[in-house]
């Protein structure tokens, strides 16, 4: 379009969310001083930016997997940098895909110098999809579950997997597509706050997971290998209570989780498992923001008397992997993950443990931006996630690299 350099995506502008991609600016000047940005316009019209201050090299040439950016959003050489630093124009909101369906276009733009942005270079956009080709999306309300089932194309047989998110409730269906997209036959399942699921259950009842496992387990394309869950903060804890009470479950991953049972009784067959004993009274809301800290809220996980509340992992035969953030500002789950894992150790069990430190709560696929606050959907309060950019985004792609190696070992 008669602009001065080209923008290109490598190996192309499309591509899966959790791809990293190639950016490379060409047709510049030697050593001409550029500033990059990256735009991306979520589905409800939210605006998120991030932008890098560059030099071209002698070639006038800008290849951002060597380039370090000098200033902006980021520093150094991030050949990412531009996804995962950008941040809504709005604060406290969180970079989540509603429809999967339809992927996230993230407009590339080269401007002239490192001031004002007036003179636009070139540009190009890079589509980036949650549902890779082939891959079918089936909604779910058969009996109680309200689900969506992903399916890879061919016969398979593939790995299936559960994927629970956390207590803000709904069906989140982005982590589970992009799994399909990776060979995984995923059902992602709603359990609170979903259709006619209430915001807060009274009770959870452990037959509704268990439901969903038989599901999972008599498609066709699922190897009869056993099933994997997959649980993010609330969903951590569940997930180690479906490995442990339902031996259709081989294989479990808890991100930012607890292996005591949190906010919600969970019923079993003749038992159930109380609720870990909190006090909101120890909720700290800072003044001037109105954020709340949450993370003091929980009685001390070491007391006796909180015990009745764990989690019986040690009796699972499952296979676990624990990933948590260091700077969790939300739940201490560095901490409850030590204890899990030193009880399974005790009885001799395998465990995968990884902690990363300036990660934060909010553990997501890889080039999500980091959400430090954002509003919680069900308690309607802005909560405090915690995490440093940089470290953040480095612990999502190591972990999601991990989740995908472990349930590919163990299923």
């Amino acid at each position: 379009a008669g602009m001065a350099a080209r923008v290109s995506v490598l190996p192309s502008r499309r591509c899966l969310f959790d791809d990293p991609v190639q950016i490379r600016v060409a047709g510049l000047q030697p050593q001409q001083a550029v500033t990059l940005r990256a735009s991306l316009l979520d589905e409800s019209g939210e605006l998120f930016q991030a932008h890098a201050l560059y030099r071209a090299g002698s070639s006038g040439e800008l290849d951002l997997s060597r380039s370090p950016a000098l200033g902006g959003s980021y520093l150094g050489v991030e050949p990412m940098g531009l996804l995962w630093a950008l941040q809504s124009k709005t604060p406290y909101k969180r970079l989540a895909k509603r429809n999967v369906l339809t992927p996230f276009c993230v407009d590339l733009e080269v401007y002239e110098g490192h001031g004002d942005m007036s003179c636009l270079l070139g540009k190009c956009t890079n589509e980036r999809w949650f549902l890779g080709e082939g891959v079918k999306r089936i909604s779910v309300r058969e009996g109680r579950l309200r689900a969506t089932l992903f399916l890879p194309p061919g016969p398979g047989p593939f790995p299936g997997l559960i994927d629970l998110y956390g207590s803000g409730g709904g069906l989140i269906e982005y982590r589970a597509s992009l799994l399909a997209s990776r060979g995984f036959v995923t059902l992602a399942l709603a359990y609170m706050s979903f259709e006619d699921i209430p915001a807060m259950p009274e009770i959870l009842e452990l037959s509704y997971f268990e439901e969903a496992v038989n599901f999972l387990r008599k498609q066709q394309q699922v190897k009869d290998t056993g099933i994997g869950v997959l649980g993010l903060s609330k969903g951590g804890d569940l997930a180690l209570s479906m490995a442990t009470f339902l031996p259709g479950v081989k294989a479990a991953v808890c991100i930012s989780g607890s292996s005591f049972n949190s906010f919600i009784p969970l019923k079993g067959d003749g038992f159930t498992l109380p609720v870990h004993p909190y006090d909101l009274g120890r909720m700290k809301i800072s003044d001037e923001s109105g954020l709340v800290d949450f993370s003091d809220v929980l009685d001390d996980h070491m007391d006796p008397a909180t015990w009745d509340c764990r989690i019986p992992v040690e009796k699972s035969l499952a296979k676990f992997l624990f990933l948590s953030g260091l700077d969790d500002m939300n739940w201490k789950s560095d901490l409850y993950c030590r204890d899990a894992v030193q009880r399974l150790h005790q009885h001799g069990r395998q465990v995968e443990f990884y902690s990363y430190s300036g990660a934060g709560h909010l553990l997501e696929p890889p080039y999500l931006p980091l959400c430090k606050v954002s509003i919680h959907r069900v308690l309607g309060m802005f909560v405090h996630w915690g995490g440093q950019w940089r470290e953040h985004a480095k612990a999502q792609e190591d972990a999601w690299h991990r989740i995908q190696a472990f349930f590919w070992q163990h299923l």
